[in-house]
């Protein structure tokens, strides 16, 4: 990084302070959304989708809730042209969808252009030419007003072809390199062009001031919004539009503080698929609103469906990081995480609270197609007894002692750290099962009959099975498992205290089972865990017993 010298802040300030959007803290309703994959991110595939995949995609927008979608460049290529045109003669556009179509501002475009969108019932044209300094100079080689004379010539040809061509047309302008250009300029050409379409508010025209490559920080290009929009001739008939791309990796940003300034329409793409490193990603804008309680006017309640078809169809990954969509975007590895989100989820539930507010989760999972299990606590060598206890208790219904808990935590750590590998929600639980649960050896329990002398008096003849062989032992308590208990200790010579016990079911109806777990505590200090599970409460707990029994005497 030897030649920082050769590098200069290539964008212009407004020549006025331009700050209001500050005082702004968010949001507060949804702009008009523009979807532009089917230009801006088709083009950028490395193999660009063909027709039947394009009106594939187009339906999938119009399903999430798009009113507006640019369709391509119909001039450009026959592809485009057959797509625009397949759309429109088979009847495939929404009457409350206005497709968008991108020309150049030159004469035989235009008119391809308007002959592309016969029989359209709603369509948007949108005229571009490049502004900034760079491109004037190293491009065009052109003066400002040689400039404005290309987009003046390409606004007066599409108000004519518009008047020829039967349809309901309205018109876009883009000073293409917008964040390159003076702002100054920027706002003379926009105006001119203005000037020869003289939009109203019943029939506005839209302004679009695209950050076609992003040259300064976010703040920067909400003060060239708020500049343009306090400016602009005919605003009441004017719809200003933001398109940004993501060259510094602000493109969100630079659309939320847009939005602020005064943009009232957004384009970009699902994900934020684009040339370079991309156009500004919806899925993420509309997000971000609906964590804030403001509609976004799309549906996003199918994420991971959505996904699928956007990766086969243009053979992209969403990353596993991005926000929102992307697989390990609401997952916790971490113990301390699991722990509070595991927590929050059980405060959600005693206290059936309305409004959403649950540790490291800044929406809901459910609200767009994720579950809780498998999606936001995940299991590794990082992960605590909180996140472990989380998914034996919301996927299998066991509802763990605490300090049983921790034990299983570190049984668990143990075999992801030896194994090096994160373990799914299945293989939890047979860890668990052959861990804890009926615990057959060393001493199997075949059976056992009990018999009240009197009240709180119970017998208890408990036959065993250990090293292959089957014998009867006695014993006796205020309760059936504490005459087991005492049988255990009297007749086995072993010794154990502070027996630790819970139950619940584990189903409801004619099928349900028991879990029971107890936990022992040597005379050595040590607890040991054991679990049952049987139709029968009674037995369960013997089993979980035995089970705690075998672990210690093994």
């Amino acid at each position: 990084m030897k030649n920082v010298d050769k590098y200069a802040r290539g964008y212009f300030v407004p020549p006025v302070t331009s700050l209001k959007w500050t005082q702004k803290e968010y949001i507060t309703e949804a702009p008009t959304w523009c979807s532009v994959d089917l230009r801006d991110g088709n083009q950028a595939l490395v193999v660009p989708m063909n027709l039947e995949e394009k009106l594939e995609y187009f339906q999938m927008l119009v399903d999430i809730g798009f009113k507006e979608i640019e369709v391509g460049f119909p001039a450009a290529s026959e592809t485009e042209f057959t797509f625009l045109r397949t759309l429109i003669e088979q009847n495939l556009i929404p009457d409350d969808v206005t497709i968008q179509v991108l020309t150049q501002s030159r004469e035989h475009i235009i008119r391809k252009t308007f002959q592309s969108l016969a029989g359209a019932k709603s369509a948007v044209v949108h005229l571009y030419n490049s502004t900034s300094l760079a491109q004037r100079e190293q491009v065009f080689r052109k003066s400002k007003e040689e400039i404005i004379e290309i987009a003046l010539t390409g606004a007066k040809l599409l108000k004519q072809c518009a008047e020829e061509t039967e349809g309901n047309f309205q018109f876009e302008y883009s000073p293409e390199s917008f964040t390159g250009t003076e702002i100054e300029f920027a706002l003379e050409i926009c105006n001119r062009v203005l000037d020869v379409w003289q939009p109203t508010a019943e029939k506005p025209a839209i302004i679009n001031l695209p950050a076609t490559v992003q040259m300064s920080m976010p703040h920067v290009y909400a003060s060239q919004i708020e500049y343009m929009s306090e400016n602009l001739s005919y605003r009441d008939g004017v719809i200003l539009s933001v398109h940004p791309h993501n060259d510094r990796g602000t493109g969100v940003a630079d659309a939320e503080l847009g939005v602020l300034a005064g943009a009232q329409r957004v384009e970009g793409t699902l994900f934020g698929n684009g040339e370079r490193t991309g156009n500004v990603d919806v899925v993420t804008l509309a997000l971000n609103m609906f964590s804030h309680g403001v509609d976004p006017k799309l549906n996003f309640d199918n994420i991971p469906g959505i996904i699928a078809v956007y990766e086969r169809l243009t053979k992209m990954k969403v990353g596993e990081r991005q926000p929102y969509g992307g697989e390990l975007v609401f997952t916790a590895f971490s113990g301390s995480h699991q722990d509070a989100i595991a927590k929050g989820m059980s405060y959600r539930e005693e206290k059936s609270v309305d409004k959403w507010s649950v540790p490291y989760l800044p929406i809901d999972p459910k609200d767009i197609g994720r579950e809780y299990e498998g999606d936001i606590i995940r299991i590794n060598s990082q992960s605590g007894k909180g996140g472990i206890g989380y998914i034996l208790q919301m996927k299998y219904g066991l509802d763990l002692p605490a300090k049983m808990r921790e034990h299983f935590g570190y049984c668990v750590k143990n075999v992801s750290d030896q194994q090096q590998k994160e373990l799914l929600p299945e293989e939890i639980y047979d860890i668990f099962k052959n861990q804890y649960v009926n615990l057959k050896t060393p001493i199997e329990l075949v059976k056992c009959r009990f018999t009240e002398e009197e009240e709180q008096d119970f017998q208890t003849i408990v036959t065993i099975r250990t090293d292959g062989a089957t014998k009867e032992i006695a014993g006796s308590g205020n309760g059936r498992l504490d005459a087991i208990n005492n049988a255990l200790q009297t007749h086995l010579g072993i010794d154990y205290s502070d027996l630790v016990y819970k139950e619940h079911a584990l189903e409801i109806g004619s099928k349900s089972q028991a879990a029971s777990y107890i936990g022992i505590t040597a005379s050595n200090g040590t607890v040991y865990w054991g679990c049952g599970i049987d139709a029968d409460i009674m037995t369960s707990s013997v089993k979980a017993l035995f089970s705690a029994v075998n672990q210690m005497v093994r």
